[in-house]
């Protein structure tokens, strides 16, 4: 069970290409940031500055939107 959580992780920070890629590692980053500040709001009444959440939210944004454009090369 550990190894496959592993394996699955690892296998969604590859781009398209296969190759490890920067750009997953940031925008799976920026997920865990927003889910960690949703958490922080909603049960310890922690509340973020609406202006970091938009940048999380933006730069999540870019990220998917490199990954859509991006050609896999044969």
């Amino acid at each position: 069970m550990k190894n496959q959580l592993i394996t699955a992780l690892v296998q969604l920070l590859k781009d398209k290409n296969g190759n490890h890629s920067l750009r997953e590692v940031a925008t799976a980053l920026f997920v865990l940031v927003l889910l960690v500040s949703w958490i922080a709001a909603q049960f310890f009444n922690k509340q973020v500055p609406e202006y970091m959440f938009y940048a999380f939210v933006s730069l999540v944004g870019a990220g998917c939107f490199g990954y859509s454009i991006e050609k896999k090369q044969m």
